[in-house]
């Protein structure tokens, strides 16, 4: 509240009403599976919401409370604007007062485009550009002559300037942009090899082109073969030079073809606009496999991978150029630039310090700003998204995250606690959905959601002080304080994976063993090499399963049961049970609703605004024609089994009318790995990084490989789920298989067998190995921070 100074006589003026509100008030959300739950969270304060994984934190924080904020938002902007702009439905709840603007800051990925990179996705790179501009020398031209997204442009002419009563004055536009002409800015150069791109024995009424999309009688196929420009009955290796150049490497040109007036320009830069733009990472399967079945980038010989033109390379500040300094690391780079000392751009500087020192505050030292920001983990990319604000003006703001401490070790969780603390200290509204008790434990407030999952959660447990949250009867109350201890008996190993010279990214000719047939945890804080060793070199043969968290391959219809291939036996059960073809019980086949074709919703182009998705009223989002639902197993219909969770559909399938073994041993895969809240229609697309994880362990645990990677298994899980996720590599083992695994959680590293940490530092300062051993050789000699923390940990 803000206080009014006393003078004299006078008794203190009454606090101002505007002080008054300051709370946000949440009345009856029913988003997801929340149960109409009514709530208060403090504002300028750090709230943490917590709860088993899908007890419904999500859904009250970035379903209802950000959501809400955002769609308010979108609303100020006028009509054109939002055109531009997502749809967002309002989230089902009563009442929600007291919003203020929210920024969410989640691990979604950074964007798909192959020219951002880390110091594009923050202000660094412009602040650079714009020291290079004043200080380099030679001196080449404005901020844009050192941006490798803007290309170099020169043009002459009559360009007329209009003056009071004068006019035409000549004269000639000049650009000078810092993008390298032969890689256009990407660093590397692509090679296409024809004979994917066609079958040259074949003519193109044959069908010769075997390039995805560019099926005989589509648009793509027509645009060649109806051209007139090329003979599509005679085979393309007998073709004339000038029908060949027309056909690879026409320039666009507007012409009528099939009637219709198209620009047709040669194939290949066809293939390189519709395929070779975008990144590889975000592409559908099967056109991935074609981009790399076809293409070869290599690094640009005339930039080596710099992206600058020549001008830009040449131009330097103290012998270091724009391009040196964005391949520094940038804890190197934050010396460099305090070397400076130049009064005429000293507050550039400044703002330039500030930035990268916030870098190397938030653990990110090690990454260089030349880093293309598709190769970012999720915890990175998240990390690398709040430097953005961590320099903002903005206050009064509700900063939303999403478990902001995944992979980071316990030494850097420390950081990331300072930093929302000192969001919060600015005095903005800070919300965190999160499992790890070092950051409960720095929480004002405590929401914790439960007591269970999917249906079994989506109540308000316990809300209030983390002492409060101690002392309650709550299941994350009951295990805040819980601690592995570390094993005093460890597995023997049945062997060694031998790796040797792994030189990957920061490694230093690292040589190590990896003992199988046991646990093995690798560890080290960010930026230590850990993937880089085990996704670097480890050789991927059959006998290696790896499970990482990069995002699921599948469209919006794709689902738990699709995935892990669970609708088969069941589609066959209901089949059998009901005398019919077993291509009626699945919605993308013969039993889909012909109105919605099986989406469960009809999406509507709007044209020039957001499309919208409404629910189907023919199947009221069931997704299957009304016949369908008219065959039933076990008293349920299709629809019904695929709304059920897998705790639910376990002990369907598992007796009675509906048993189904096949069924039966998917769903149990499913619950080990903590999966049991979800339900087998959900989308693919709502799931978490860390229950993508899981639902791919569970996939391939039937898999014969011997050897199962994992990373970082933990992400997303509460400290009970921990527990049974320890159980369940536990079975792993003892079935007979070597589990290596990338973990910071010091109850997995207590549990392990085998401990190797890397190391000591992130970056260059890091790459080597600082300890392998047991778990309690690492406690007693304490001699890394891991050990350290782990020590700390067990109460050693």
């Amino acid at each position: 509240m803000s206080q009014t100074p006393r003078t004299g006589k006078k008794p203190a003026a009454a606090p101002h009403a505007a002080d008054s509100h300051d709370t946000i008030r949440v009345l009856g959300a029913r988003e997801n599976n929340l149960k109409d739950i009514s709530i208060e969270i403090p504002k300028r304060r750090l709230t943490v919401f917590t709860g088993v994984s899908g007890s419904g934190k999500s859904s009250l924080v970035f379903d209802t409370i950000a959501a809400e904020s955002q769609r308010l938002i979108n609303e100020t902007y006028s009509a054109f604007v939002q055109g531009f702009m997502p749809t967002l439905a309002r989230p089902e709840v009563d009442v929600l007062e007291g919003l203020t603007t929210a920024i969410i800051v989640d691990q979604q990925r950074m964007g798909a485009d192959p020219r951002s990179t880390v110091g594009t996705a923050t202000d660094a790179n412009a602040m650079l550009r714009i020291l290079f501009s004043r200080l380099g020398k030679p001196h080449i031209g404005p901020p844009s002559a050192y941006a490798f997204n803007v290309p170099s442009v020169r043009a002459s002419g009559a360009i007329t300037v209009e003056r009071g009563n004068k006019k035409a004055v000549r004269a000639t536009f000049e650009r000078t942009g810092g993008m390298c002409p032969r890689c256009e800015g990407r660093g590397s150069v692509s090679d296409i090899d024809l004979t994917q791109l066609y079958d040259d024995t074949k003519s193109l009424d044959e069908g010769a082109l075997t390039i995805p999309g560019y099926t005989p009688g589509g648009w793509n196929y027509r645009l060649y073969s109806e051209s007139g420009l090329v003979d599509p009955a005679k085979p393309i290796r007998k073709y004339t030079k000038k029908e060949l150049q027309a056909f690879l490497h026409h320039e666009p040109t507007r012409m009528k073809i099939a009637g219709i007036n198209m620009t047709y320009e040669g194939l290949i830069p066809r293939i390189q606009k519709s395929f070779l733009a975008k990144d590889k990472e975000g592409m559908q399967p099967h056109i991935r496999a074609f981009v790399d079945r076809a293409v070869t980038f290599t690094t640009c010989p005339d930039c080596e991978g710099t992206r600058l033109s020549e001008g830009a390379r040449a131009s330097k500040i103290k012998k270091v150029s724009i391009a040196d300094a964005c391949a520094m690391q940038i804890s190197d780079l934050a010396e460099w630039v305090r070397g400076l000392d130049e009064p005429s751009v000293a507050p550039l500087l400044t703002a330039l310090r500030d930035t990268l020192d916030s870098f190397v505050e938030i653990g990110l030292g090690y990454l260089s700003l030349d880093r293309p920001a598709g190769t970012l983990s999720g915890g990175e990319a998240q990390r690398v998204k709040m430097i953005r604000h961590l320099g903002s003006s903005l206050t009064d703001v509700t900063y939303v995250f999403d478990e902001p401490t995944i992979g980071l070790h316990p030494h850097d969780i420390q950081r990331m606690n300072d930093l929302l603390l000192r969001l919060r200290d600015k005095g903005n509204t800070v919300l965190v959905v999160e499992h790890k008790p070092e950051t409960i434990a720095i929480a004002d407030h405590v929401v914790d959601l439960g007591p269970g999952a999917g249906t079994g959660g989506g109540t308000v447990c316990f809300e209030g002080t983390v002492e409060g949250l101690r002392a309650g009867d709550t299941i994350t109350g009951r295990h805040f304080d819980d601690r592995s201890s570390v094993k005093e008996t460890v597995r023997t190993p049945t062997g060694t994976l031998e790796i040797r010279g792994a030189s990957t990214h920061n490694l230093r000719d690292v040589d190590v063993d990896i003992p199988l047939g046991v646990l093995a945890v690798v560890t080290g804080v960010a930026g230590s090499g850990k993937s880089s060793l085990v996704h670097g070199s480890i050789p991927h043969g059959e006998d290696v399963v790896s499970v990482d968290q990069g995002a699921i391959r599948g469209s919006r219809r794709s689902n738990p049961a699709t995935y892990t291939g669970l609708l088969e036996p069941i589609r066959k059960a209901f089949a059998k049970a009901n005398g019919v073809k077993p291509a009626l019980f699945s919605a993308n086949s013969e039993g889909a609703c012909p109105t919605c074709n099986g989406a469960g919703v009809i999406y509507t182009d709007l044209a020039m605004m957001a499309g919208v998705a409404t629910t189907c009223e023919d199947c009221e989002g069931r997704r299957f024609q009304a016949s369908v639902l008219e065959y039933h197993l076990g008293g349920k219909d299709i629809s019904e089994v695929l709304a059920m969770s897998v705790t639910e559909a376990e002990e369907f399938f598992g007796d009675g009318e509906a048993r189904t073994p096949a069924a039966h041993k998917i769903l149990e895969r499913l619950a080990d790995v903590g999966l049991g809240y979800l339900s087998l229609g959900q989308p693919l697309t709502t799931l978490s990084g860390g229950e993508r994880q899981r639902l791919k362990l569970a996939t391939h645990m039937g898999d014969k490989g011997g050897i199962y990677v994992l990373d970082e298994p933990t992400t997303g899980l509460h400290l009970a789920d921990v527990e049974q996720l320890l159980g369940l590599l536990d079975r792993l083992v003892d079935s007979g298989k070597s589990v290596i695994v990338v973990e910071h959680h010091q109850a997995v590293m207590a549990h392990a067998d085998w401990i190797i940490d890397l190391g000591p530092g992130a970056g260059h300062d890091g790459g080597t190995i600082v300890f392998e051993g047991p778990p309690a050789k690492l406690v007693a000699d304490r001699a890394t921070l891991t050990g350290e923390h782990l020590a700390a940990y067990v109460g050693a």
